[in-house]
């Protein structure tokens, strides 16, 4: 029986036939099985698998069909150009995100779930399982390709079975040698300031608010124009889920340890540390400077910053008294 109903009706009283069995259809019409029971727990996180698989099946597949036509011995002539690799590439996160954003927000990047959970109260429980669903999906989709292009990787690779870096950049990034490891940080950073923040901007009530059915396409113009603009140096992950699930399944099907040791580690503080950094700074000025809502904890009243304890701690009263005096 629905929980509102239940309350309404007296403890010492039978809720009426009628008011029983209309809740009853209403259960059964929401649950017609146990796997409908099932589904409704992992519906979220099931959305954020499947879209972040979607958006890498075809991601990292422009990714073989662009470098591996580029071989003689794979193709008779290139299919394809830097355009239509960064076009391809925002189709991709436009396509993920158009098969979650109905059911999970659309996120298929855990710098956007962990700015949501920072700055506009999705749940720690939530979040979780959404970044575990979008390792998973990209995972997935990463050994989808795989399978698909292996005979063309070993061609690519000189037809001896190795699996070097060399085609290990198909599916994860790495970034060119002249690059700095700063550089490197600061160009990922940068682009998941403004994925983040555009982000922001189109799911604000207050500003360009949009219908769910328009995300997809801002998604497609945003990654198209971060990818024109800072595709070269490092590969413009700007998505842990997206760099690192590929890696693993690389790890995986015989590249080894070298995927993970390249560049002292490059994968934690480049696409990971660089891209969470810059989704959380791009939350943290878009709602200093622009957003309103009470979902910021920028919003909330100075008396939330008490620890609850009295007296207050010396932080506590002194950012009190901070705010009091502003």
């Amino acid at each position: 029986m629905d929980e509102a109903v239940r309350c309404a009706i007296p403890k010492d009283q039978s809720p009426p036939a009628d008011v029983f069995i209309e809740s009853q259809a209403v259960y059964l019409a929401r649950y017609p099985n146990k796997w409908a029971k099932i589904r409704e727990k992992i519906r979220e996180p099931a959305a954020e698998m499947l879209g972040t698989m979607i958006f890498i099946i075809i991601g990292t597949g422009v990714n073989c069909q662009f470098a591996l036509s580029a071989d003689v011995d794979v193709s008779p002539f290139p299919k394809g150009s830097y355009l239509g690799f960064n076009v391809t590439w925002g189709c991709a996160a436009a396509l993920g995100v158009w098969v979650s954003v109905g059911v999970s927000g659309g996120h298929i990047n855990p710098a956007v779930t962990l700015g949501m959970a920072v700055f506009r109260r999705l749940p720690w429980s939530k979040a979780v399982t959404y970044i575990l669903g979008q390792l998973i999906g990209a995972w997935l989709g990463a050994l989808v390709v795989f399978a698909n292009y292996s005979e063309a990787i070993n061609i690519f690779e000189g037809r001896n079975g190795q699996h070097t870096l060399k085609s290990a950049g198909l599916f994860s990034t790495y970034p060119l040698a002249y690059v700095s490891s700063a550089n490197c940080f600061f160009d990922e950073f940068i682009g998941a300031f403004i994925l983040v923040f555009v982000v922001f901007a189109v799911s604000d009530r207050s500003n360009s608010a949009l219908h769910p059915s328009f995300i997809p396409l801002v998604v497609f113009i945003l990654v198209l124009g971060i990818g024109a603009a800072f595709g070269m140096q490092t590969g413009y992950a700007i998505n842990p889920a997206r760099d690192l699930g590929p890696r693993i399944m690389t790890a995986m099907v015989g590249y080894g340890t070298q995927v993970f040791t390249f560049r002292h580690h490059y994968w934690i503080w480049g696409p990971i540390i660089g891209s969470c950094c810059g989704g959380l700074v791009a939350g943290l000025v878009y709602d200093l400077l622009i957003f309103r809502g009470p979902e910021s904890f920028i919003n909330r009243p100075c008396v939330l910053l008490s620890c609850g304890h009295q007296p207050f701690c010396a932080v506590c009263r002194f950012l009190l008294s901070t705010c009091t005096n502003v």
